[in-house]
């Protein structure tokens, strides 16, 4: 199983991007799919999306969360239905909850949005080494702080998967069971979680000495590689940009209506 959001080694063009390229995708991409609620249109960039990380050699690793994802999107879609009703009443549920078409509506545009946002994401982080990542904010006067705040969290999610994988696998190696259905699931998650927790409270004990010994608060950092921009960057910029004008446009001349 593939970790989630981990860097995959590869050549396809999404790897060649320098990653202040990538950063202005997936800023156009989120802008592009909170701007509109017009779920033909979300369903494009889905599929664009897809063809992308296709050509980019990604495919396996996109798909492989798509589970995940499916899972998020049903519970979106149950929280929006039970929450924001509005429309023409289809059902009551319980007698006392009402069903209603703004309400489905309003889910499935959230959805899409949510898969939108996770697929471009993915695409970026997949094919963007840490360093580079880095490199790139540094060079964009982020604040460094903010920039290892950002890559710890961002390169801890793959680890906390992988520990918690060996957890659970060990656990049954010394005959733990849990148990079957959804009470099994609920009671396998916390014996999980406790040793999860406490091993990332360790290692981050062991991080925080560790930058404290390689002179982080010296903030004098010499970059082993410098990412510089490219015809394909160059190329990319400029079809980026020109999508977010035309959308821009696109978005003046016909506003999306609101769902009532």
């Amino acid at each position: 199983m593939t970790e989630i959001l981990q860097y995959v080694q590869g050549n396809g063009f999404f790897h060649r991007m320098a990653p202040l390229t990538k950063i202005l995708f997936v800023i156009v991409v989120c802008g592009i799919s909170i701007a509109t609620m017009d779920i033909p249109f979300l369903v494009g960039v889905l599929v664009i999306l897809l063809l992308l990380s296709w050509a980019a050699g990604l495919h396996r690793e996109v798909l492989a969360q798509f589970l995940l994802i499916a899972v998020m999107s049903i519970i979106l879609i149950f929280i929006t239905v039970l929450t924001l009703p509005s429309g023409t009443t289809l059902y009551m549920l319980g007698g006392v909850i009402p069903i209603t078409t703004g309400g489905i509506l309003l889910g499935v545009v959230m959805t899409l949005r949510f898969a939108v946002l996770i697929t471009a994401i993915q695409l970026f982080v997949l094919s963007t080494q840490p360093r580079d990542l880095v490199h790139t904010l540094e060079r964009m006067k982020v604040p460094v702080d903010y920039t290892l705040m950002f890559v710890i969290a961002l390169r801890f999610i793959p680890t906390l998967q992988i520990e918690g994988r060996r957890i659970h696998e060990a656990q049954l190696a010394r005959g733990y069971n849990p148990g079957s259905g959804v009470g099994g699931k609920v009671r396998s998650i916390a014996s999980v979680m406790i040793p999860l927790v406490s091993n990332s409270l360790a290692r981050s004990n062991v991080l925080g000495l560790t930058i404290d010994l390689r002179g982080y608060r010296s903030k004098k950092r010499t970059p082993m590689r410098e990412r510089h921009l490219g015809t394909l960057d160059y190329a990319a910029i400029i079809v980026i940009l020109s999508i977010a004008v035309i959308f821009t446009y696109w978005m003046i001349v016909n506003p999306n209506p609101i769902l009532m």
